[in-house]
């Protein structure tokens, strides 16, 4: 082997990134420029359309790479929202996009169902659950509406390789406890930032155990857990559901609108040539992995999440003792609204009634489920139970339309997210449970099981690994970057500095601000004498999850204004580096550098912002040198720099739009 043993991600990510050098590899903290199988947008199309007309693109690259889907907002029927899905239509038609309408399904199901995610493939979402594409063994990740306006228009986006977790699970689910539990038992047991911004490698001998669905879930919710992607093998599992669909395409049962040109289908001969390559989407042995965990799924039994926080957890048992009553339950989304959920809530409500003062909202996940469970008479239980039946999106789910939680409310949901105020009123409690958890709670009218569980602790372990060394060689630096750059060095020791502390929130839609007084702001709610000792030029060191919270881009643009040259922390917020390089300021972590300026501050007077003396930082070799001691980082490849050098990404876009055009 020519080169270091590679994790799947990294396998995954060398596939699809645009330009790489037959026999190159890429490995985690380069950033690339990614060439997706597909893009997905959903309602935010409408958004999208006029940031790519913006960048002066006139014709989508590749017809056959994005992919519409409505879901979001599908209950307002107002002129004004039917008027946008119209012109989302007709933008589709004019350039040969595959849409689906209102009604099809909720975006990441429909992705799924209609073929589009293939094992070994890259698909991105304007949505921040497109995690759930690696139950399929792709690697699925969000990205931002530039990144989609950028995918449309040239075929290509930038993305840095992150670091990857290993979780292996081992045992198997006992009877009444789903990948659901797995996943809320996973955010509650790993609560500390064990993945943040990692993408996840799900590996073990437990993972047989696991149907597609299951594993949907829990890729799903590996957004909520803080990773940026979280995968699954390929297996004989993920091969049989392969062929299932493969027949259901060569039947002619394909619900929904479609376009020539797609890719978005395959048949049992395709099946059987990804699962002769399945060898090409294994890591290797001895592949390095930013941390490892473990999980025993034998010992794992239904878990609840919240109120209104998805890492707190509680054992079902736990909860029950409580008798926390309820006044809404909701079996729906793209993490529990599948057939299977359908089917285990209705096994639970079947010739029974919901509790009086209860509603229970129940959507599909497609209209293609909704039918199958129909016919397997799954549907009408959950009609006879007294449900309250809409329509196949998110609608509740992302706090639209009907069946929002009410002040001094509490309900629990089958969703992915439980933040304060999403799903309604923010004075509403609401808890995250399993389709059955949802259904027997409905009935009962408090959170319950229905099934009796033993109290237990999941049996977990974690081993943090030290992180690899630098590259030797140096990278190539192009026209215009600088070799190196020194300059004093200001600490802000905090771990997740959030976006109002850099820019407060409340500058943060004064569109009439100029640059100079963006800058004459930054950082007054985390240190009010900032502007009295910083300087242009010196360089800002923040600790870990820098950027937090919001995602304001001018939490980075009003330090470019300033004068900050760059910011280095241990790590950042996924979407505060890429609103960074976006709009052309540079960031990049040295987590070694930044503990070892943790360590010398504990020694000395705190302040907020410390003055740790000067740094000099050579970006052809990936160092740091502070007090005569050199510091690693991920040496920025020539697509970091040409995202600082051109401005941003939109002037990148512009400049490959004028090279396809020649």
């Amino acid at each position: 082997m020519s080169h270091p043993p590679l994790t799947l991600i990294e396998k995954l990510v060398a596939r699809w990134t645009d330009g790489l050098a037959a026999g190159a590899c890429v490995r985690s903290g380069e950033f690339v420029m990614i060439r997706p199988r597909h893009v997905m947008t959903h309602d935010n199309t409408g958004a999208v359309i006029p940031k790519f007309k913006s960048i002066g693109a006139t014709k989508i690259a590749i017809p056959s790479q994005p992919v519409f889907a409505i879901d979001h907002d599908i209950q307002n029927v107002t002129p004004e929202n039917l008027g946008k899905y119209a012109k989302i239509e007709a933008f589709a038609a004019l350039h040969g996009v595959d849409y689906y309408p209102a009604g099809t399904g909720i975006s990441h199901q429909v992705m799924v169902e209609q073929g589009y995610v293939i094992p070994g493939s890259m698909v991105v979402g304007s949505d921040s659950h497109s995690n759930l594409y690696g139950a399929l063994c792709a690697l699925g990740t969000p990205v931002v509406r530039t990144d989609a306006a950028g995918i449309w228009a040239t075929g290509t986006t930038w993305w840095q390789v992150p670091p990857v977790a290993r979780v292996e699970l081992t045992g198997a689910l006992a009877p009444g406890v789903t990948g659901k539990d797995v996943i809320v038992a996973l955010c509650g047991l790993f609560a500390n930032d064990e993945v943040l911004n990692h993408a996840v490698e799900f590996t073990g001998s437990g993972v047989a155990s696991l149907s597609v669905s299951a594993r949907m879930s829990i890729s799903n919710m590996s957004t909520e857990w803080g990773a940026l992607a979280g995968v699954f093998p390929f297996d004989e599992h993920l091969r049989a559901y392969l062929d299932s669909r493969a027949d259901v395409f060569a039947s002619g049962h394909r619900p929904g609108t479609r376009r020539a040109g797609s890719l978005g289908q395959y048949s049992r001969r395709e099946v059987a040539q990804w699962w002769n390559a399945r060898h090409e989407m294994t890591a290797d042995l001895g592949a390095h992995y930013a941390v490892e965990l473990s999980l025993d799924l034998a010992s794992v039994i239904p878990h609840v999440s919240g109120p209104n926080d998805v890492k707190v957890m509680s054992s079902l048992p736990a909860i029950e003792a409580k008798e926390i009553k309820i006044q809404k339950a909701w079996l729906m989304s793209c993490v529990n609204g599948r057939l299977e959920d359908i089917a285990a809530a209705a096994q639970v409500v079947k010739g029974k009634k919901i509790a009086a003062g209860v509603e229970f909202f129940v959507a599909p996940a497609s209209a293609e489920v909704r039918a199958e469970a129909e016919k397997l008479g799954y549907w009408q239980e959950i009609i006879d139970c007294g449900a309250t039946i809409l329509p196949a999106g998110c609608g509740t789910c992302i706090g639209l339309g009907a069946g929002l939680i009410q002040a001094g409310e509490t309900g629990i949901s089958s969703t992915n997210r439980n933040f304060q105020g999403r799903m309604g009123d923010k004075l509403g409690l609401v808890y995250l449970g399993s389709p059955a958890v949802v259904a027997a709670s409905a009935l009962r009218g408090s959170i319950c099981s229905p099934t009796a569980f033993v109290d237990s602790t999941p049996r977990i372990s974690i081993q943090r690994n030290a992180p690899t060394k630098a590259t030797a060689s140096a990278v190539r630096i192009i026209d215009g970057f600088p070799q190196s750059l020194s300059g004093r060095a200001l600490f802000m020791d905090k771990n997740n500095m959030n976006t109002d502390g850099i820019f407060a929130g409340k500058h943060t839609y004064n569109d009439a601000l100029a640059p100079a007084e963006m800058a004459s702001v930054v950082f007054e709610n985390y240190d009010g004498s900032f502007h009295s000792h910083a300087h242009c030029g010196d360089i800002v060191v923040g600790g870990y999850n820098f950027g937090t919270g919001s995602s304001r881009e001018q939490a980075a643009t009003a330090l470019k204004y300033f004068g900050i040259p760059c910011v280095i922390a241990g790590s950042f917020s996924e979407t505060y580096k890429r609103n960074a390089f976006n709009n052309g300021f540079l960031v990049f972590d040295s987590p070694q550098f930044v503990d070892a300026l943790q360590s010398h501050t504990k020694s000395v007077a705190r302040a907020p912002t410390v003055d740790v003396g000067s740094i000099a930082i050579d970006f052809s070799s990936g160092t740091i040198d502070w007090r005569g001691t050199m510091y690693p980082f991920t040496p920025l490849s020539p697509v970091a720099q040409e995202l600082i050098v051109a401005g941003g990404a939109e002037a990148v876009i512009q400049s490959r739009l004028k090279s396809m055009s020649v």
